[in-house]
């Protein structure tokens, strides 16, 4: 695990307190390091705050993301509002979490990650019509381009194929991709990403009222 944060004291808590709980943990003080001891070591799962000079962790994430690293990343801030949390989902993260926070639910959010993610890899590839998801790679293609997507379209893309014809709700996207920590709006704003990325002929389709299915 690499623990990112530019408060010293904040810092050595999150090292000795998740060091406690089991995680292997190493440090780094600002975006510059981040991005260096990521690729580095390419830790299992980053937790990474927001507000730090120079390269801020969105800055960090989108690097991090554009260079194909599929590492979990659950990114600290201190802003609430909706937009601000959306800014850091579109970054690439794959949850958030307010300060102040409790290490309890700090480390349930964590587990749940790293969880998630061995439990992708584990899974074979998904396909529907020319659409091919490899999970273990998170590599997405349509027919022969290649797909550029984030960890979290990658997991709601994984949910619709293993969902097939089937309607999938707002609500079981939040439960299983975002752990029940987003709103409606968050997965819409997903959906018509995700849309737009694999192109046309369209393969979502809105459900009116019951959510989204993958059908063409």
């Amino acid at each position: 695990m690499l623990v990112v944060d530019d408060d010293p004291p904040l810092r050595r808590m999150l090292e000795r307190t998740l060091a406690a709980e089991g995680f292997e943990v190493s440090v780094a003080a600002d975006g510059g390091a981040a991005l260096v001891a990521a690729e580095r070591s390419a830790p299992d799962v980053i937790v990474l705050d927001v507000a730090m000079p120079v390269l801020d962790g969105l800055a960090v994430c989108r690097r991090l993301r554009s260079k194909g690293l599929p590492t979990p990343i659950l990114m600290l801030t201190a802003r609430d509002a909706v937009p601000d949390r959306v800014a850091g989902l579109d970054a690439g993260a794959d949850d958030y979490l307010v300060k102040p926070f409790a290490v309890a639910e700090l480390v349930a959010r964590l587990r749940a990650l790293t969880r998630r993610h061995g439990d992708q890899q584990s899974r074979p590839r998904l396909s529907y019509a020319d659409l091919v998801l490899d999970v273990e790679a998170r590599r997405a293609t349509r027919g022969p381009r290649p797909i550029e997507l984030t960890g979290r379209e990658v997991d709601l893309l994984e949910l619709l194929l293993r969902e097939v014809g089937r309607t999938v709700s707002r609500e079981r996207a939040i439960d299983e991709i975002w752990n029940g920590g987003a709103e409606a709006n968050v997965v819409d704003r997903y959906v018509t990403r995700l849309r737009r990325k694999l192109g046309d002929p369209p393969l979502i389709r809105t459900v009116r009222g019951a959510g989204f299915a993958l059908r063409a």
